[in-house]
Parts: structure tokens; sequence; C-alpha cells
């Protein structure tokens, strides 16, 4: 089996099958601190050259999923701009990485599911959730552009009414109706996600390579078809990492309040 000591944030576990399962272990419900995001980033090419490996099943520990980037990630990209480059850099490879890499990814969600952490979840190729899962992009709460995934899958997925609404309000949405609304493959209870998973995992690892993998990709061309807006709401999302509104995000993220944007200044917004 190769090595994946190269990605240490991360717990790999091949099974005999030709499943490798991911799982995100962090404290703070699997938050994402820098080294994560950069492994989460960087992880797919290597998998993609390991003959071992047939199908990849993702989870985290526990009774979540993840809960997004942690205070370190998000203080980094605000306070230092050779970070922001840095982050940004793997945001675009986290996401481009995913569509590119060639063999089936099974994602199991139960809790929350935020941030670098959601991207992986929504950009498997199945993802199962629980019913209670809750599914969040806090972009705009956190007073950024809804840029990582979201632009180009979506309103693919969910259609333009359904994203807005959830990308500008930051709503949760639950596994439920996550699946009603086409964003997640497929909705079970809670203790049946990593069971469904696994076995959903298993029959794509035991299939037809070649089929499986070109269909893959020539689906994955409907996301590739959207990179330009991809690449517009990173590009965005990056730029209000270097605002005032983002500030107030975090502070009102940290002390667990409301955040006030009504009394920063007035900005002009294209």
């Amino acid at each position: 089996m190769m090595s994946y000591d190269d990605f240490p944030s991360l717990r790999f576990e091949p099974a005999a099958d030709g499943v490798l399962h991911i799982v995100l272990d962090a404290p703070g419900l699997n938050s994402v601190n820098p080294q994560m995001h950069r492994d989460l980033a960087d992880m797919w090419p290597a998998i993609d050259k390991d003959d071992n490996v047939r199908a990849v099943l993702v989870r985290g520990e526990g009774k979540a999923f993840s809960s997004g980037g942690n205070f370190d990630l998000l203080d980094d990209m605000i306070n230092s701009y050779p970070s922001r480059v840095r982050i940004m850099r793997e945001a675009r490879d986290l996401v481009m990485n995913m569509v590119s890499f060639s063999k089936p990814v099974v994602s199991a969600v139960r809790g929350p599911a935020v941030g670098a952490g959601l991207v992986v979840a929504i950009l498997a190729d199945i993802s199962v959730v629980g019913r209670t899962a809750k599914i969040i992009d806090g972009h705009t709460r956190l007073g950024v552009a809804a840029g990582d995934h979201a632009a180009i899958c979506w309103p693919l997925m969910a259609g333009m009414a359904k994203a807005k609404y959830y990308l500008l309000t930051c709503e949760t949405l639950l596994g439920e109706e996550a699946e009603r609304i086409g964003l997640v493959s497929k909705c079970v209870d809670d203790d049946d996600v990593l069971t469904e998973a696994t076995r959903i995992a298993t029959s794509l690892a035991a299939g037809a390579p070649t089929a499986i993998r070109w269909t893959k990709h020539s689906l994955n061309q409907w996301f590739r078809v959207f990179g330009p807006s991809f690449e517009t709401s990173l590009g965005l999302e990056f730029i209000g990492f270097g605002g005032p509104e983002v500030r107030e995000g975090l502070a009102a993220h940290r002390e667990k309040r409301a955040p006030d944007f009504t009394n920063l200044g007035a900005t002009t917004a294209e």
C-alpha cells in the first residue's frame, strides 16, 4: 500500500476490498486547521496513483462530518496576505482535484458539514447523509462571498432558486431537505449512514473500473463548464478576507452572537 504520511492531519484506513476510508478526526467537531486544509486539497492526486484504491469513502470521526475552518485558519486568511494567497490556491485545488479525481468517492455525513468539510461532502460522487445532518454554507454570515465549491455545483444540483436561498441566508439545510432538493444523493437514518455509505463504496470498488471512471469523467464535464463561475466566486471570497465585514463576522463567531454588518461604513459591490 502507498504511504500517506504527507497528509498527517487525516486518518487513512485501507480495506482489503479496495475501499480507502479517509477519516476527518480533529478537535472542535473535526474542524479544519491549516494543515488539514492543505491535506484535503493535495491528497487526491496521490490517491489517484494508488493502484490498490478502487473507491474512496470519506467520513468524520464521531457524530460530526466537519464544523469547517477553525480560528487558526480564519486568522491566517484575514491577517496574512501570503497565507491568504496560499489558502486560496488550496481552496481551488480542493475543488478541481476532486472534480479531476478518477475514482468514485462516497461521503458519509452525520451532524454538521460546514466549510472545507462541506466541499468534500458535496463534491463526493455519491453523498449519503443522515436525516438530522446539518449542511451549512456560512460564508455570507462570516462576511465573505460564497466561494469554495458552491458556485460550481449548487445551482446545477439544487437549482438556482434554492442555491441562492441557502447561500444568501446561510440557513441550516437538514439532511432530508438536502435530499429533496437534489443537493445530496441519499438520506437515511443517522445510525445507518456509515453502513449504507460503506455498502455503496464496496459495490463501486467491485464494479467495472474503467466504465465507472469514464462515466464519472463525462458527468464531471458539467462542473468543468462552470469553472469560470467558480473562479469568480473564489476570487471575490478571498478579496473579502481582506475587508472589514469578515472581521465583524469572525468576532461574532468567537463571541457566539449574531454579526452586525450595519455600521461598517459604506461599501460598493458590483
